[in-house]
């Protein structure tokens, strides 16, 4: 990649300056993001903390808000392109059987599918990797607004993007399945696996496990022995994330039966709203370099000859 022009860079150090001196004033500055920030109804640290140091709170608030969205882009992107892109258990299963059969079109196009959720997955670690190495706390606030621009992509360029064909396979699916793929890797590396929110099987399978531990009845206190406990938390959790999912299905399918590519505008705008804060928050910090890196400089030592 070039690097940017010396003359580009001192024109716009110098515009930078000139705004920041004579029209921002910090404090006030500070105020309004303040506010800004305030009447956010999500938690600060909502993609800006990790794994073990997520509460309770913030993973429940994750897995409603990024349920939602997958159950609406799959089961709203299944009127749009007759496909469910999140499921990869029976795409993998489909190659199998067209293979198996000999149709190699076909499982070329259920190939595709994988390869692009795949792909989604890949991009979504290599940004998040990316910011990580660079301490940005938007590092996932920026995946999500990537996510949010390839969804209005796929809204706007919709019908011209069926008619292009790929082994038999839109590139809407296409398309889909790696939105898929890097909704879901934001989830699942933000919370350390805590929350997936694209597939139900796992989800389903613990809300079984954990409900079966709840009703069991522990009639006898074995010396020793530790008794069979439900872990509550755990299951308000996964049933969050089921009902979400259902919710955001039913709003996706009647949705895209009602306005067609539309939808994914809202979709988009949800997505943003929620990666607001830290990128904000990453924007002043930004800022706050800038005004002290001029400061530096216009306070330096000046040599006259």
């Amino acid at each position: 990649m070039r690097r940017i022009p010396r003359t580009i860079q001192l024109i716009v150090a110098r515009y930078l300056r000139r705004l920041l001196r004579n029209r921002l004033d910090g404090q006030q500055l500070q105020a309004v993001v303040d506010r800004a920030l305030a009447t956010l109804p999500i938690q600060e640290k909502l993609l800006v903390r990790e794994g073990a140091l997520r509460s309770e709170t913030l993973n429940r608030q994750l897995a409603w808000a990024m349920a939602f969205v997958a159950g609406a882009v799959n089961a709203g992107g299944y009127l749009a392109v007759s496909h469910y892109t999140s499921h990869m258990t029976g795409v993998v299963s489909s190659m199998a059987d067209e293979v198996a059969e000999g149709d190699l079109v076909t499982a070329g196009a259920a190939l595709a599918m994988m390869l692009s959720f795949l792909g989604g997955a890949f991009v979504c670690t290599t940004l998040i990797s990316f910011g990580q190495r660079r301490r940005m706390r938007s590092r996932y606030a920026l995946t999500l607004v990537l996510e949010a621009a390839l969804m209005l992509i796929f809204g706007f360029m919709g019908s011209k993007l069926q008619e292009e064909v790929k082994f038999t396979l839109p590139l809407t699916v296409m398309l889909l399945c790696f939105i898929m793929g890097l909704h879901n890797a934001v989830t699942s590396i933000i919370s350390g696996a805590a929350v997936r929110t694209t597939h139900l099987t796992g989800t389903v399978t613990d809300i079984g496990i954990e409900l079966s531990r709840l009703a069991y009845v522990n009639v006898h206190n074995h010396h020793g022995r530790e008794r069979i406990v439900a872990n509550r938390q755990k299951l308000t959790l996964l049933l969050l994330i089921l009902a979400s999912f259902l919710g955001g299905g039913v709003v996706g399918a009647l949705g895209f039966k009602h306005i067609g590519f539309k939808l994914t505008v809202p979709l988009a705008g949800f997505l943003c709203f929620l990666a607001a804060r830290p990128i904000i928050v990453e924007l002043m910090l930004l800022l706050r370099r800038v005004r002290k890196q001029f400061a530096t400089e216009d306070d330096g030592p000046s040599f006259d000859s």
